[in-house]
C-alpha cells in the first residue's frame, strides 16, 4: 500500500505510516476488520496503538511505503498539492524485491499518478483497479481515496472502497 509522504513531524502521533491522529486510515482498517473505527485508537493519548497495528499488518501480509523518498513542502500543510517530489521511490525495484506481491494499493491521487507513471498503467477510477504485467507477473494497481480528512468523503464510504481490495 502506497501513499505519498507523511506530514511534518509536528503532526505525528506516532512514528509510523499515517501518523496524523486525524487521518482516517487506521479507523478505516478498524471498521473493515473489527467493525470498530476506534479499534486501533488510543483516545486517552490521542494516538494509535502502534504495536497492535504492526502485528496486525504483518499477520495480514500488508506492506506500507511512500511513493516519494525525498520531498519538499512548499507550505506548512500536509496537502499533496503543496508537496514537491524531489525523489520518487523506485517502485519497480520495490516490486522486484517483493516476489509475493500481487496487488499495489495507492491511497490518493498523487500516489496513484506516480505508480501509474512508473508502471506505464492508465490510472483507474477511484475504487477500481488496473491489471498489468510486470516482468512476467500479473499485478493489479488499486486506486483508493485519500484517507485524509481533507478529502471530502465520509469515513464509512472510504471504508467501502478499501474493502474492495482489503476484504474482497
Amino acid at each position: 500500500m502506497l501513499g505519498t509522504f507523511p506530514p511534518s513531524e509536528k503532526r505525528w502521533s506516532m512514528k509510523f505510516y499515517y501518523p496524523n491522529f486525524i487521518n482516517d486510515m487506521w479507523r478505516i482498517f478498524g471498521l473493515l476488520f473489527f467493525q470498530d473505527k476506534d479499534y486501533f485508537v488510543d483516545a486517552a493519548h490521542k494516538c494509535f496503538r502502534l504495536e497492535q497495528l504492526v502485528s496486525f499488518l504483518e499477520t495480514q501480509g500488508i506492506a506500507l511505503f511512500d511513493t516519494a523518498t525525498r520531498i519538499r513542502r512548499t507550505t506548512g500543510t500536509a496537502s499533496d498539492k503543496d508537496l514537491e517530489i524531489v525523489e520518487e521511490t523506485d517502485l519497480r525495484q520495490m516490486v522486484r524485491d517483493l516476489p509475493l506481491c500481487e496487488s499495489i494499493v495507492t491511497a490518493g491521487q498523487l500516489a496513484t499518478e506516480i505508480a501509474c507513471r512508473q508502471f506505464g498503467v492508465e490510472p483507474p477510477k477511484v475504487g477500481e483497479y488496473a491489471a498489468f504485467a510486470f516482468e512476467g507477473r500479473q499485478l493489479r494497481l488499486y486506486r483508493m481515496p485519500s484517507s485524509s480528512r481533507a478529502y471530502p468523503m465520509k469515513l464509512e464510504r472510504k471504508a467501502e472502497y478499501y474493502q474492495r481490495v482489503l476484504r474482497p
